[in-house]
């Protein structure tokens, strides 16, 4: 019979969270391992002990050389944010069984007595402030496990900055000890409160925030957006230009002449999960960029001054790029984002003027792309005449280039 490792996990309530059969895997494992809080569960344990530090990779190194039965005890659901992940990648998975018990966070919401099915969940656990704000500022409820480093107070210092406080919060502390307690606040009250090491925070929006008022849906008027004048990708020409990119939850995409960030803004809320570098050379197109970023929210925009195809090079490789302004650097960029763009990336270009459509059309040829062009003429009726007249805009000519 081949060995077995089963990954157990513990409750908030102690050893009585355990079933008979889990205990009973317990008893006859040759080696249990877990942290000394979960050793100390079982004090008549006749098999060897191991505690599991932080060096993750010595068990790991431990279970693979081992052929005996083992049993890892961790706390709640073994693959929810826990070591369960870390041991699938590296020991065979016919060799493992997994025995969830109640979470933290599940025991958290029993205790403020709020379904849990609608939430989010998050780490903020190694995984860094910010990425941890946007997931929670995207949804209406969120439970987050803190870390010594992005603490309650230090979430709810960022949320507030971003103008995103309308939440109640339920910090829940040592959750199933004698010192559990739990604290009914908001997010700014966060701030005042040193939480506990051992906590789960849960929040719940109850009002939008100051920083909300502006929730983008695709094609913002443009009037909506601060910019130098005519140095805007049009409502209509830049919706056409993000469906031309096709973009997909977790890609970076580079926007090259950002102008006033329209594309930028909107670009965001379509990468949840992804990055956008917006690229910007003139400094009065800057400060609007800027603006316009903090109006909308934008979670995962970053701005990037200077002349490209130079500012390029410290960025991460694009999965799809945009080209909105060359400033007469057209081919060079070209060339740049020849060298970057994986096979099957994607490269749209706006061009307002023949020279750049011709020039564009010359590279993607000789470069091998395939090349659709789509022209966009657009009219709109002005809402504040007496008579209904179409005023015409200049056409823009909309490059999708994919890289072969």
């Amino acid at each position: 019979m081949s060995r077995k490792i089963y990954v157990v996990g513990a409750g908030v309530e102690g050893q009585e969270g355990f079933s008979r059969r889990t205990l009973q895997r317990i008893e006859n494992a040759a080696l249990l391992v877990g942290s000394q809080r979960q050793l100390d569960l079982f004090p008549e344990y006749k098999g060897e002990k191991k505690t599991i530090g932080d060096n993750l990779a010595e068990v790991i190194d431990l279970l693979q050389s081992s052929r005996e039965t083992v049993v890892i005890l961790t706390s709640g659901d073994p693959l929810f944010f826990s070591i369960g992940r870390d041991l699938l990648r590296n020991l065979p998975r016919d060799e493992m069984e997994f025995i969830p018990n109640v979470s933290s966070i599940q025991y958290a919401f029993a205790k403020i007595k709020e379904p849990w099915d609608d939430a989010v969940f998050v780490s903020a656990q190694g995984r860094g402030l910010q990425k941890a704000v946007d997931r929670i500022v995207a949804n209406d409820k969120a439970a987050i496990l803190t870390d010594p480093v992005n603490t309650p107070a230090a979430i709810a210092a960022e949320m507030v900055a971003r103008g995103r406080d309308g939440y109640a919060a339920y910090l829940c502390e040592e959750l199933g000890t004698a010192d559990e307690r739990i604290i009914d606040t908001d997010v700014k009250g966060l701030l005042e409160i040193e939480a506990a090491p051992l906590n789960v925070l849960i929040l719940i929006k109850e009002y939008e925030g100051e920083g909300e008022e502006h929730i983008p849906t695709l094609g913002i008027p443009d009037e909506e957006f601060s910019a130098v004048k005519k140095l805007i990708t049009r409502e209509e020409v830049r919706v056409i230009s993000l469906a031309k990119l096709q973009l997909r939850h977790d890609m970076t995409l580079w926007d090259i002449g950002a102008g006033s960030g329209s594309i930028s803004v909107e670009a965001d809320h379509l990468l949840p999960n992804g990055r956008v570098f917006a690229v910007e050379r003139n400094p009065q197109c800057v400060h609007f960029l800027r603006e316009n970023l903090g109006k909308f929210n934008s979670r995962h925009v970053a701005l990037v001054e200077g002349e490209a195809p130079d500012c390029l090079e410290t960025l991460p490789d694009p999965d799809r790029v945009f080209i909105g302004g060359s400033g007469g650097n057209l081919w060079e960029i070209l060339e740049t984002v020849d060298g970057r763009l994986p096979a099957e990336g994607r490269v749209v270009v706006n061009a307002v003027t023949l020279d750049t459509l011709t020039a564009a059309i010359e590279f993607f040829e000789n470069a091998g792309y395939e090349l659709e062009v789509t022209t966009v003429n657009i009219a709109r009726t002005h809402p504040l005449t007496d008579y209904k007249l179409f005023e015409a805009h200049n056409p823009v000519f909309v490059l999708s280039a994919d890289k072969l």
